[in-house]
């Protein structure tokens, strides 16, 4: 778009304003609908915490019921790869090993892990045209039900390359869970509450994984098959619950708006609010408000397209997208990295055969384990308080920062093999997790909510995700290796290497990420749009709605009634908020 004089002023001093213009001539009686969504957005700016949550309870707890599917993901996700040093497991599935144990090959290893991520890139892929194609909600229910059948493969499978298959299939519908309720989190919530609902995913899947860890380990002394069968059945538990709850959910409002069902999308917002302190016109505003925030980036691209993502300005918003995920593997935080120290104690519980004979190493490592999953959730809880003090920005740069830190101390215990070596490396694991997830790992669903454009959102989260799973797919063939005794064996040494991705993370991190804290969806496409660079963002003041150089176009707004003067709807939007 080119800039008038006044708007290059503007930017100089730090304020970018919207040129409404061709809204104006697009849609009739666009004055009246561009001042109700000013009050919408105006009010939505001062709503502080407490009153949020009055007003949108609704709408946090069909978020959280979304979410849960999370829960399911993180359990089915992480299940496979506790399987390795599981006594049943190996005794069903392994090899003999170079000291005549039974392991399961890393390339096998790799071969499981990415199997779910083969398929979750094919699942991604699929949500980012069916959520928008048919909505969040019919996408969800579809999904729930092929999870269902996906299951019985790995419940019944006889053989690696069967249960490899099978974990190929789950990956499927993990994929649409893992961006949906990012994107329904984001699109029903006040800015109030979206960094508190996006950032909860983290906890959905940090719920999950720790009732994996407590399932296998609760399961670790059956010794048939069952032991590793029976976590595999506990995953059909969830899907005919969120059936039920995902039935009676809201369509997206935002979704709805885009369909141009501006009918249906006041329905919605009324089932998300509370009537008594959310009135008909304050419904009216908040429709207004998505409208013109839909309207803007319907000026600034020319589609809703995979492709439309690398066009314009939206190659820098996919961009920073796409590397917002990918760094919370780039930071080291791979699962698999985990097991860093838990092979390292059962390296060292190998030579005390008291220890080994007792079973004490392999239910030391399933007791870290929970310790170390436990931080996601606790993690999470913590990220709550300090967004509420600190920009998105900003925790992921301290977030970088401690753990390359961390992974460089872990890397130096490497060189020596004393036990007191192998302990502090595990008590400095279970701080990476604490920092992990209470930085990055959070804050990455509410920056990847927030980077995206509404209408392109569906597709640049699903998108963001497959650079996640390639990158899973990559760490899931390089950390087997890097800590298996038959390959590079480098055991806690690996630290060295993730620091020093962590660490170039961080540079690229300062470089390109902007701040979003506190900052609508109108107000970001703007300042995208107008090329702010990442480091001025949080300074910068946005004028998304220009009512000076607002013009009529003729008739009358379909949905919006007329209102009287600005002041005086500004005024009784105070009184209601009061």
């Amino acid at each position: 778009m080119v800039l008038a004089s006044s708007e290059l002023e503007d930017k100089q001093v730090g304020v970018v304003r919207a040129d409404n213009h061709d809204i104006n001539n697009h849609i009739a009686g666009y004055s009246n609908l561009i001042r109700d969504a000013a009050q919408a957005d105006q009010i939505e700016h001062e709503m502080g915490v407490r009153q949020a949550l009055r007003i949108h309870k609704k709408a946090v707890f069909w978020s959280m019921a979304l979410s849960a599917a999370l829960i399911m993901e993180g359990y089915d996700v992480v299940l496979i790869a506790s399987f390795y040093g599981h006594p049943a497991f190996l005794k069903k599935y392994g090899v003999p090993g170079p000291e005549g144990k039974n392991i399961i090959p890393a390339a096998w290893q790799s071969g499981l892990g990415n199997g779910s991520s083969a398929g979750g890139i094919i699942g991604l892929i699929i949500n980012g045209w069916a959520s928008e194609r048919f909505g969040p909600r019919k996408t969800f229910l579809v999904a729930m039900v092929l999870m269902i059948g996906a299951i019985f493969v790995p419940v019944f499978a006889q053989s690696l390359p069967v249960l490899t298959f099978g974990e190929v299939l789950c990956g499927i519908p993990w994929g649409i869970f893992q961006t949906l309720t990012t994107a329904y989190a984001s699109e029903v919530c006040p800015i109030a509450l979206r960094h508190y609902l996006t950032a909860y995913i983290n906890a959905c899947w940090g719920f999950g994984i720790l009732l994996s860890s407590g399932v296998v380990r609760a399961c670790l002394n059956i010794e048939s098959e069952w032991a590793f069968r029976i976590p595999f059945c506990i995953q059909w538990v969830w899907p005919p619950l969120l059936i039920v709850l995902v039935w009676f959910a809201p369509e997206s409002p935002f979704w709805l708006v885009r369909q141009e069902r501006y009918a249906d999308a006041e329905k919605s917002v009324r089932r998300l609010t509370s009537p008594e302190h959310f009135t008909d016109e304050d419904v009216k505003r908040n429709v207004a408000m998505k409208i013109h925030t839909t309207e803007l980036e319907k000026k600034m691209t020319a589609g809703a397209s995979y492709i439309d993502m690398f066009r314009g300005i939206d190659r820098r918003r996919t961009e920073i997208s796409l590397m917002c995920f990918a760094a919370q593997l780039l930071s080291g935080q791979y699962h698999g990295l985990r097991d860093i120290f838990l092979y390292s104690l059962l390296s060292s519980a190998s030579k005390n055969p008291s220890f080994q004979q007792a079973g004490m190493a392999v239910q030391a490592s399933y007791d870290l384990n929970l310790a170390l999953n436990a931080m996601f959730v606790v993690g999470t809880f913590v990220s709550w308080g300090l967004l509420t003090r600190f920009g998105r920005r900003t925790l992921y740069l301290v977030g970088l920062a401690l753990m390359a830190s961390v992974l460089l101390c872990i890397g130096g215990m490497g060189f020596t093999d004393s036990t007191a070596a192998k302990w502090v490396s595990g008590a400095l694991l279970i701080f990476l997790n604490l920092a992990y997830n209470s930085t990055l790992g959070p804050v990455c669903y509410t920056l990847i909510a927030e980077i995206s454009s509404t209408r392109l959102r569906a597709k640049t989260i699903a998108l963001s995700r497959v650079a996640y799973q390639l990158m899973n797919i990559i760490c899931g063939i390089i950390v087997p290796r890097q800590l298996s005794p038959a390959e590079w064996n480098w055991g806690p040494k690996s630290g060295l290497f993730w620091a020093g991705s962590a660490l170039l993370t961080l540079a690229y991190t300062w470089l390109r990420i902007p701040e979003t804290r506190n900052r609508s969806y109108g107000e970001l496409d703007l300042l995208f749009e107008h090329r702010v660079p990442a480091w001025r963002f949080s300074k910068t003041k946005v004028d998304q709605f220009n009512l000076d150089e607002t013009h009529d176009a003729p008739g009358e707004t379909p949905m919006m009634e007329e209102k009287s003067d600005l002041k005086e709807d500004i005024a009784h939007a105070e009184y209601i908020r009061k």
